[in-house]
């Protein structure tokens, strides 16, 4: 089994990050490049930054901030938001990130996944994955920061994402978001058995056990969480040395 990372998500509007519940991001939690700063320091395995705000105000990425961030950062960094074109791709790899997420552009052009692995290879290549619940085991796709239905099974799309080309899938329950009450589980077992690229699970992380759950019960191969991280005393090497100690293999896990 390859080591699972644990991979603290940024979320971005306008000038600072936010966090909320379900989506509903109102609450600021500080400026983006201490954040980075503290990230670095604890030795995270990656970093995920998306701007929640450039696709719904129809912006290009802010390929200026993302230099300066990236300059400070010394993980993978992966930078979502905005994205409509492959060469804006090319252009945030230009200025330090390192991959590119994917979301509500690909509903309507789902070619461009395909066309972007082509240019820069497959492991460059995110696709976000925003999930509701609408019965039991059935979940549907949500994009523009999960306010617009796709009228698509998770299941099905995430298929036709690794079939175009995603290296990675970042699956968010919307419902969980925020809550720290624990990763929807059974939405994780569902598309990891589907596919058989990486499965980032997100939205619900409140503690190391969750963690942990989401990877040995639902086969997630690494796990993306932020409340857990800004709003508790909770950190990325705590999740590492629990998830170690139930067996998971983690990089190299050191207590702050």
């Amino acid at each position: 089994m390859l080591k699972v990372r644990v991979i603290p998500t940024l979320l971005w509007k306008h000038f600072g990050l936010v966090k909320g519940v379900s989506f509903d991001s109102w609450r600021r939690v500080g400026p983006v490049l201490p954040a980075i700063r503290v990230y670095n320091q604890r030795e995270v395995d990656e970093l995920i930054l998306v701007d929640i705000v450039a696709t719904g105000n129809n912006e290009s990425p802010d390929y200026e901030s993302v230099a300066d961030f990236s300059s400070d950062c010394f993980v993978p960094f992966t930078v979502g938001g905005g994205v409509q074109r492959a060469e804006q791709v090319q252009h945030l790899l230009r200025v330090g990130a390192d991959k590119v997420c994917l979301n509500s552009a690909v509903y309507d052009n789902p070619s461009l996944i395909k066309e972007i692995a082509k240019k820069h290879g497959q492991q460059c290549v995110v696709v976000s994955i925003d999930v509701r619940q609408q019965e039991k085991g059935i979940w549907t796709c949500f994009s523009q920061a999960g306010q617009k239905s796709e009228s698509i099974s998770v299941l099905d799309w995430a298929k036709q994402v690794e079939d175009l080309g995603a290296g990675e899938i970042l699956l968010t329950s919307i419902e969980r978001d925020g809550t720290m009450k624990g990763y929807d589980l059974g939405l994780i077992e569902t598309v990891s058995q589907a596919v058989s690229i990486p499965v980032i699970a997100s939205g619900g992380a409140g503690c190391a056990q969750h963690m942990i759950d989401a990877v040995k019960q639902a086969g997630a191969s690494a796990v993306a969480a932020a409340s857990i991280f800004h709003f508790t005393e909770q950190t990325p090497a705590q999740m590492k040395v629990a998830m170690q100690a139930a067996g998971i293999p983690v990089r190299k896990a050191y207590v702050d």
